[in-house]
């Protein structure tokens, strides 16, 4: 366990935006959480456990403990038909796609350059390209942290849905995640049937060109959160009725729409946000990516106030141009505990 002296939230989160925490704790362990939950010093604070906040806006100063994971470990064994890997919570997502593929162990290539952690991926069910966490996971391993005790949840337990979780609600205040289970089958299927990867040739398939491929398309579509503070997509592509979407394509007949399971359809918020012309669009230091719509940026000197503004702005023209609500993808944390764009604005 590691007390950091400093308290800006700066460096712990991809927007860059300087924050304070009133603690800074790096934890190693599963050991590491337990003492932290049970220090007297932190016993009635807030606590916030942050991988390598890729997906969160702090919208105000954090009084409570921020709890940095840094549980690391990849063990990996073999059944007949698939590679099982024990992933450590604190790795590196993209580091750990990247070295199942250079171990010869594919099905993660899809979800290349996926900012954050391994214990951060099962909170969104990540995806990208046709696949998301649920389709590799095996389990995740929680810590409870009102007992002490921890729980192995398999892959049904954890209510995986678009961008959701039972991390998100039921056990989203009293459980961590430790370690996660992937289990990758040996019988490799391509999965190339989604945006630019259907371009490839079939016969030159293999996971590393894949690998590539995604890494040079994401480069090119989002900024680097090191060069440029963001925390990747904003916003959820929108589900919608079938209806909805007829009555849209009359109007805008080339709209992109995805089949989204039960009669309902996905929406490309990003192409949204682009037809209301707001690539480029700035608000204090806050700026929509000139580039990738679905973008919001840190210019250099953005304050959280300028996210949440500029965020309402475009939930409130999409919406009046296509009648169709736009709900964020990153995480809102306000000074106690997460809170909502919609709770932002309401407090004002």
């Amino acid at each position: 366990m590691n007390i950091v002296s400093e308290h800006s939230l700066a460096p712990y989160h991809t927007f860059g935006i300087d924050r304070q925490a009133a603690h800074i704790v790096i934890a190693e362990s599963v050991e590491d959480l337990r003492t932290i939950w049970q220090c007297s010093e932190y016993q009635a604070l807030p606590k916030l456990m942050l991988g390598h906040g890729s997906n969160l806006l702090f919208c105000d100063d954090y009084q409570g403990v921020v709890v940095i994971n840094r549980i690391k470990g990849i063990e990996v064994t073999e059944s007949e038909s698939d590679f099982l890997l024990h992933v450590g919570g604190g790795e590196n997502w993209h580091d750990l796609v990247k070295w199942t593929v250079d171990q010869n162990m594919p099905g993660l290539e899809n979800l290349a350059l996926i900012p954050g952690c391994v214990g951060s991926s099962p909170i969104q069910n990540i995806g990208a390209y046709g696949v998301e966490l649920k389709d590799v996971c095996d389990y995740v391993d929680v810590l409870n942290i009102q007992t002490g005790e921890s729980l192995r949840l398999s892959a049904d337990e954890c209510q995986f849905g678009y961008r959701e979780s039972i991390f998100k609600h039921q056990l989203s205040a009293d459980h961590i995640i430790t370690s996660v289970g992937l289990r990758l089958s040996k019988q490799w299927q391509p999965k190339v049937h989604y945006g630019p990867l259907a371009q490839l040739a079939i016969s030159e398939l293999t996971p590393p060109l894949i690998f590539d491929t995604i890494c040079q398309i994401r480069r090119e579509k989002l900024p680097d959160p090191q060069l440029c503070g963001n925390a990747g997509s904003f916003f959820k592509n929108p589900v919608v009725d079938s209806f909805t979407v007829h009555e849209l394509k009359k109007q805008y007949p080339e709209m992109p729409s995805y089949e989204a399971g039960n009669g309902s359809l996905k929406l490309a918020a990003g192409w949204l946000i682009d037809q209301c012309n707001l690539k480029g669009f700035s608000i204090g230091g806050a700026q929509v990516h000139p580039l990738q719509a679905l973008v919001l940026t840190n210019t250099g000197n953005a304050t959280s106030n300028d996210i949440i503004q500029l965020a309402q702005h475009i939930v409130d023209t999409v919406k009046e141009k296509f009648d169709v609500a736009l709900q964020h993808e990153v995480r809102f944390m306000g000074a106690t505990q997460e809170t909502s764009l919609a709770e932002c604005q309401h407090h004002e």
